[in-house]
């Protein structure tokens, strides 16, 4: 009997040696699985983010193409602008010279006229002198006034209109009042002499005619009142 005791004894204690063998055993194998672990995540890692890295490079070149593509497209926006005022300036330019070379038709002899029309006057006042002195068939006289007739014909045929307003109503476009008389046989406001006739070219006035207006009869006052 002691000696199967003490056998129990030693191979319980064998089979505690062997446990306790194997428990180290099996720790080094956990720690040295956990690294190898660790490793595999990084690089699975690693190769997750090269491959996005790889995708990232290969969208770059599009999204510089689109970069450049919208720039190009608003430089030409811009040129389009610069040539769309360049064209309409020279619209302008052309307008304005077409207005110009037409107004110097139109009004070149406007100087020319208001140098003239003096001369007119004289002859006109020089008529009017002879006839009040009764010498209206003086051959010179009617030299004068056939003079006269040529000078406003040529007028006439260069749009040439004589303001000779009597009896016409005044107005300040084309009259200048010199002063105001009452008269009750014309209506207020109306031109009663002309000191001096005007004259217009093409619609544009060149001298105004100087007037003397009718004046409107002032109102009576009821002295009952």
């Amino acid at each position: 009997m002691p000696n199967s005791e003490e056998e129990k004894n030693a191979s319980s204690a064998i089979e505690d040696n062997a446990a306790g063998a194997e428990k180290p055993a099996d720790a080094q194998a956990e720690t040295g699985a956990a690294p190898q672990a660790e490793a595999e995540l990084a690089a699975s890692e690693t190769e997750v983010g090269a491959a996005a890295d790889e995708e990232e490079t290969e969208a770059d070149p599009l999204d510089d193409l689109n970069a450049k593509l919208e720039e190009a497209m608003a430089q030409l926006e811009g040129y389009r602008d610069q040539a769309l005022r360049a064209e309409a300036e020279m619209q302008n330019v052309r307008r304005r010279a077409e207005r110009d070379v037409a107004n110097a038709h139109k009004f070149g002899l406007e100087k020319f006229l208001g140098n003239l029309v003096p001369v007119v006057d004289s002859l006109e006042k020089a008529i009017e002198a002879a006839e009040q002195a009764g010498k209206a068939d003086d051959p010179i006289v009617e030299g004068v006034q056939l003079c006269l007739k040529l000078l406003l014909d040529l007028l006439e045929k260069e749009n040439v209109k004589v303001l000779d307003p009597v009896g016409e109503p005044f107005d300040p476009q084309f009259h200048e009042a010199m002063s105001m008389i009452e008269n009750p046989d014309v209506e207020p406001n109306s031109v009663v002499l002309v000191v001096q006739k005007g004259y217009v070219l093409n619609e544009r006035l060149v001298r105004p005619a100087m007037v003397m207006v009718a004046k409107g009869e002032s109102p009576s006052i009821d002295e009952k009142a």
